[in-house]
């Protein structure tokens, strides 16, 4: 088995756990941006203790300036809109239509780098459109904030495309600058710009809501540096297109895990999206 492959699997539970705290922290009503900077706070610190102490380079300045920025703000709004999507979305439909960003990740792969897309990925594209018209078309009536009927769903649009370039631009930062560094400065710039997002909480739920938020957002951080970690360096040494099609279906282990303790409900729409989506990511990596 390649080494590349190992370190793909391990980001792809660590991500799952980490994905279901999305969750959780929506189900909660906790603030989005204040779970995300203690997150990315988290994140930053423990990349910035293994930096210091490996003294890993951080590789040619301009590249990384450029790798840091656009990934630091791509990778928050994707999980800012991601969260804000849960609040309003099933967990089966939300984490389903998210992970087919690597529609996006495994076409520019394919244009980018030259590949030749095999019978199996045309079809694994083919099945990824028609998951996303399923799950989409199933929405209607699953709305969990009445009057605002179409929100949950521009959420998602929104963090799947930034899910996308944060995915892209990962991938050049594993191929030119230091991941420790690398990390560091992205959660680093994402913690600070997540700060002006924050809203103040009501006077009655301020130590509850804070103690809760503080607890899911460290846990995150630190299933996010493993994971994220892990998926670096599977990047590293493997091919895009099979490295996120095999961490991309980390969305299995968050939708079980929130079928599980908050009884999801699994309407004939999810379900056939739901096993499209997993479909098209197996084909996609051959």
């Amino acid at each position: 088995m390649s080494a590349w492959f190992g370190y793909a699997v391990g980001a792809f539970f660590l991500m799952g756990f980490q994905g279901f705290l999305y969750k959780v922290a929506a189900e909660r009503r906790y603030d989005t941006a204040r779970t995300t900077f203690i997150f990315m706070t988290t994140v930053a610190l423990l990349s910035s203790i293994l930096w210091i102490s490996l003294g890993e380079p951080m590789g040619d300045l301009v590249p990384f300036a450029i790798l840091t920025l656009i990934n630091s703000l791509s990778f928050l709004a994707a999980t800012m809109t991601f969260i804000e999507a849960l609040k309003f979305l099933s967990a089966t439909t939300t984490y389903s239509v998210i992970r087919l960003n690597l529609l996006v990740v495994t076409i520019f792969s394919l244009l980018w780098f030259g590949e030749h897309p095999s019978p199996y990925q045309i079809g694994g594209i083919a099945i990824a459109l028609a998951a996303m018209l399923v799950l989409t078309r199933g929405m209607n009536g699953e709305q969990r904030c009445p009057g605002r009927p179409s929100q949950g769903l521009v959420y998602l649009v929104m963090s799947l495309f930034a899910a996308a370039i944060a995915s892209i631009s990962s991938k050049f930062a594993a191929m030119y600058v230091g991941k420790l560094p690398f990390l560091t400065v992205v959660y680093g710039i994402g913690a600070i710009t997540s700060i002006p997002f924050i809203k103040k909480p009501k006077p009655h739920a301020v130590q509850r809501d804070s103690r809760g938020t503080l607890v899911i957002g460290v846990a995150m951080g630190v299933l996010n540096f493993g994971g994220y970690y892990a998926f670096l360096t599977a990047l590293s040494e493997g091919p895009l297109s099979l490295v996120a099609s095999i961490t991309g279906m980390h969305f299995v282990v968050s939708v079980v895990l929130s079928i599980l303790f908050y009884g999801e409900k699994l309407t004939t729409a999810r379900i056939v999206g739901f096993a499209l989506t997993i479909i098209s990511l197996i084909l996609l990596r051959f």
